[in-house]
């Protein structure tokens, strides 16, 4: 097999004296099954032959994450003689991902035993999703930082009855003796409170503890940008006005955030049947407030997306707009929405508190507030519950909440 992915002897003769040449044959077809490219299962099989060596591997054994993470910080510092053309170090990513899913694959890469409280976390997420309805992003949000506290929990307590409030605010104390933020005290305050209300009902703990969970203050409106002026926005744009496929990809993803101040997983969501092009509109399945929300199609915004599809999209047979780059061509995770935004906003030096894609959905409101719409308005078009979660765009430019009146949306696009 590995003659088919290099017509040289001398790499074939490399890769066949390395061990366990069967178990990274193996590995390498399953990739080649899964419809990845021929270069990525290129690079894997290079990789692989460090891993065996680095890790000293003769044969197949169990392997836990730690001992991986070293082998993984060696590569990263090796130089010579297998880096010739790497002269500063480099980043262990690569080689501790390709590690982690070859072991995986021959099921040798040991987990450490799952956390306790573990199906009550999955009947928690069960009930935000199914009861509730919360946006996937929030159930997430919620239950990790749930899952947070119980895997420390655990450590002292093989029973959830036994939680007080003295457990919690040790919980807390840890992490602020840790370097956590204020901000991120006050989140997993918020997402405790939640979960030891469905806890109480449940009858896994003791009722009240929620009221008790009192966060930190912090300050919600501290002057501070949480949005680039629509200037900085243009420059952002015009960034990624160039002609390569990633230029092409991310014009269109940033002209969704900032006209229309579309979430990163709605985004991510869009469907190429979501496009009417005969009629120029576009359909949003919202991620909050549920529900489908169709909007016009903005000629930049169309034109962008037109030049994607057609110069920058993979052909493939997905169904999402915007895809991977690589085979097998799955939908773009909404986590990877922050990297098209994100290192484009470091790149041009725009400095907010908070940057990524959700600081265009706020450029996009303070905009719409600046050209006279109303914050009914605003919450209706970003797709807002109520008029609470769009009152901070008004905290930030006064002047111009003076000079809110009724005024048509269409007329901003």
């Amino acid at each position: 097999m590995i003659e088919t992915l290099s017509a040289w002897r001398s790499v074939q003769l490399r890769h066949e004296s390395a061990p366990l040449l069967k178990e990274r044959e193996h590995y390498l077809t399953h990739l080649l099954q899964e419809g990845l490219d021929r270069s990525t299962v290129r690079s894997t099989a290079a990789y692989l032959i460090h891993i065996v060596r680095i890790m000293n591997m003769t044969s197949l054994r169990p392997v836990r994450q730690e001992e991986i993470n070293i082998a993984g910080e060696l590569w990263a510092a090796y130089k010579e003689p297998h880096r010739k053309k790497k002269q500063s170090k480099g980043s262990p990513i690569t080689f501790i991902q390709i590690a982690r899913k070859w072991l995986r694959f021959h099921r040798q890469l040991e987990t450490p035993p799952s956390n306790l409280f573990q199906p009550l976390i999955a009947e928690y997420v069960e009930a935000m999703r199914s009861a509730r309805r919360l946006a996937p992003d929030t159930v997430f949000a919620y239950s990790s930082k749930a899952l947070n506290f119980l895997k420390w929990f655990g450590e002292r307590h093989a029973n959830l009855e036994l939680v007080s409030l003295l457990e919690v605010d040790g919980f807390l104390a840890s992490k602020r003796a840790a370097g956590w933020s204020v901000r991120s005290i006050a989140s997993h305050c918020q997402a405790l409170r939640c979960f030891f209300r469905y806890a109480a009902i449940r009858g896994w703990c003791a009722p009240g503890l929620a009221s008790g969970i009192h966060s930190p203050r912090t300050p919600k409106y501290d002057g501070r940008p949480k949005a680039p002026t629509w200037a900085e926005v243009g420059r952002l744009l015009e960034s990624a006005s160039g002609s390569s496929p990633n230029d092409f990809r991310d014009r269109a993803i940033l002209l969704l955030f900032a006209i229309y101040g579309l979430r990163s997983s709605e985004v991510a969501g869009l469907r190429l049947k979501h496009f009417d092009w005969r009629n120029e509109t576009f359909s949003v399945q919202r991620a909050k407030r549920g529900g489908i929300q169709q909007f016009p199609i903005q000629y930049e915004v169309g034109e962008a997306i037109i030049q994607y599809l057609k110069k920058s999209r993979p052909h493939c047979s997905s169904y999402y707009v915007f895809t991977a780059t690589r085979r097998p061509h799955g939908p773009i995770r909404p986590g990877q929405m922050w990297q098209v935004v994100g290192r484009r906003m470091r790149r041009l030096g725009i400095e907010l508190e908070h940057i990524g894609p959700h600081s265009l959905r706020h450029a996009c409101a303070t905009r719409l507030l600046r050209k006279g719409a109303s914050l009914q308005e605003i919450a209706d078009f970003l797709g807002h519950r109520s008029l609470d979660s769009v009152s901070i765009y008004a905290k930030y430019d006064t002047r111009s909440l003076r000079q809110v009146a009724d005024f048509s949306l269409a007329g901003v696009l």
